[in-house]
């Protein structure tokens, strides 16, 4: 969502710096320093620590020039814009990207920190209703959209037949697809158990799987117990989603929670049908594309559901996304002129 805003923001009048906890490169560096951004690199932010708070300060120590900060840490954004208030930043902004965390140990200290985000942002923004009024809990925010460049993915056949060449699929296949990053919340387990079942019911359909992450070699050894080898492609991170979107037949997305989900109105743009489960917020349901499905429901009321939906005809549907203000054209000069006003306002 960030770099779709990045890429199409006026960035000679308004320039993305990046400052990220983590001390390698990861797959947007190349690109946001072609852009003319800078990134900065903190140690994990943890909130207690006390050498983390120091490298923090030090950080806005150094660099005064900053009016802004707009964080995306959900939870513990109040940690970055305390210090951010505390230097004399003067516009502070939260965004909330998630409607719920992950049950665990650090889910009470992640709702004491979520508490204090009203007391140091000066604006509270979120992807949807669901998203901000989980995070913000009855503090007015504004809805940011997870715009996209709808023109790049409207449907193409020729890119649909170019790709099933590519990736060696055949034209007649079945192809039920995801993207998503290899994370417990996406829930690629339910997924493939999900596909299992379609595959039994439909022998020649095909697992695109777009991402990776942490959970691979569970997700891996999954698919060998599935037996499903032959009949997964997992592609990895790319770059071309819109491409590889044309490739599929459907989209199927069990996940646990998200904030909106903002693949969906990828897959939705391009047309294809949408299998859901209701723990997603009903805002992300743009089009008549999207099917909610029971998150708890067995792996057969999935596989049902999917297969009735397989024989929807694929149409443009890129005018119709736009309309519901998912445009990253317009949406980015919004943003853009907030940023260029909101020193003034406060001030």
């Amino acid at each position: 969502m960030l770099m779709n805003y990045y890429r199409h923001i006026d960035r000679s009048r308004v320039q993305f710096d990046f400052l990220v906890h983590r001390d390698f490169r990861a797959d947007y560096d190349d690109e946001i320093e072609s852009l003319g951004g800078k990134i900065f690199r903190l140690p994990r932010l943890v909130p207690w620590s006390r050498s983390y708070h120091c490298a923090l300060d030090a950080f806005f120590d150094a660099h005064p020039e900053y009016r802004t900060v707009h964080v995306h840490q959900d939870c513990l954004s109040s940690v970055i814009l305390k210090s951010a208030m505390q230097h004399g930043i003067p516009v502070r902004i939260a965004h909330s990207h998630s409607s719920r965390q992950d049950y665990n140990l650090k889910y009470p200290i992640k709702l004491f920190y979520r508490r204090l985000i009203p007391c140091y942002a000066t604006k509270l923004f979120a992807c949807g209703q669901e998203a901000g009024r989980w995070m913000f809990r009855g503090a007015p925010f504004e809805i940011v959209p997870n715009a996209i460049d709808t023109e790049a993915f409207r449907f193409r056949p020729q890119v649909r037949e170019d790709v099933r060449r590519e990736l060696q699929i055949s034209p007649d296949a079945l192809v039920v697809g995801h993207v998503g990053r290899f994370s417990p919340a996406k829930n690629h387990m339910k997924l493939l158990e999900i596909f299992a079942a379609v595959h039994e019911k439909t022998p020649d359909s095909m697992l695109l799987l777009v991402g990776d992450g942490d959970l691979r070699k569970q997700i891996e050894a999954k698919i060998a117990a599935l037996r499903l080898e032959k009949s997964v492609i997992m592609t990895g991170v790319r770059e071309d989603v819109s491409a590889l979107l044309q490739a599929m037949d459907l989209f199927v997305f069990p996940s646990i929670y998200e904030g909106l989900g903002i693949v969906l109105v990828e897959a939705q743009t391009a047309g294809l049908p949408c299998i859901v489960s209701d723990t997603i917020p009903s805002e992300v349901q743009l089009t008549d594309l999207v099917a909610f499905e029971k998150l708890s429901s067995s792996a057969d009321d999935w596989a049902r559901t999917i297969l009735k939906k397989k024989n929807t005809m694929r149409i443009d549907r890129h005018e119709e996304i736009a309309s519901h203000g998912f445009d990253i054209s317009a949406e980015a000069a919004k943003l853009q002129e907030y940023y260029l006003n909101a020193y003034e306002q406060i001030n």
